[in-house]
């Protein structure tokens, strides 16, 4: 990673999260920079205060509140960055109770000082990454179903009046000779058609072809050549 990866270290023990530094600071595969607190609510102030992270790093043994409760507070706080718990043993209860909070993974303290440790913070963040990236192409294909469903629905209701207007002016074009109303007229009819191929783009629209507007108000790029 050519960033450095931003670790929020909480731990009680100043010389153990010295040590958790060391070794992070020594791996060749990634930066790290740690900012360390040793505690739950020293933590939860570094939220308070604006400051972000990458990921959590928490000893589950905290003073006050242990790492279950000072999770639960963060994801009040709507703090949703990936946490790892640290543990002087593998417990089956809490790896149950931290799968419950969407903790993203555990490890025992004996393992800070190999590569396990940054290894498994960077593959939290890929894992991490892939599941938001899969949410969000999820989030686009449902909203494109929902955009073309409402597309249909339109077309459906605009294709008769669209039709019986292109009729009308075709007819009035047609006896209107060199009269003055003409090129309005031609004006007209040629708009009729810009609408039936716009609504025809929209209905063969695949993919979420938005681009800025105004202010935050996105729009459909449909341009296909058209005159402005």
């Amino acid at each position: 990673m050519s960033e450095a990866v931003r670790v929020l270290l909480i731990e009680d023990n100043r010389e153990f999260a010295s040590l958790v530094e060391l070794f992070l600071r020594r791996y060749d595969g990634a930066k790290f920079e740690i900012v360390w607190r040793d505690g739950g609510a020293a933590a939860l102030r570094e939220f308070d205060k604006g400051s972000t992270c990458d990921i959590i790093l928490m000893d589950y043994f905290l003073p006050g509140q242990n790492g279950l409760e000072v999770t639960r507070a963060l994801q009040e706080k709507g703090v949703t960055v990936p946490i790892i718990f640290l543990t002087v043993n593998k417990d089956f209860d809490l790896a149950v109770e931290a799968m419950k909070l969407g903790i993203d993974d555990y490890l025992v303290k004996e393992e800070v000082t190999t590569p396990i440790l940054p290894k498994t913070i960077l593959h939290v963040l890929e894992r991490r990454k892939l599941k938001e990236e899969l949410a969000a192409a999820e989030v686009a294909r449902k909203r494109m179903e929902a955009i073309q469903e409402m597309v249909v629905r339109i077309a459906s209701e605009m294709k008769l009046p669209l039709e019986r207007m292109r009729a009308s002016v075709e007819r009035v074009v047609s006896v209107a000779g060199e009269a003055s109303s003409k090129p309005y007229l031609t004006i007209i009819t040629e708009n009729v058609a810009r609408i039936e191929r716009k609504m025809a783009r929209l209905k063969e629209l695949k993919t979420d072809k938005t681009i800025p507007y105004v202010r935050d108000i996105k729009m459909f790029d449909l341009s296909d050549g058209d005159k402005k």
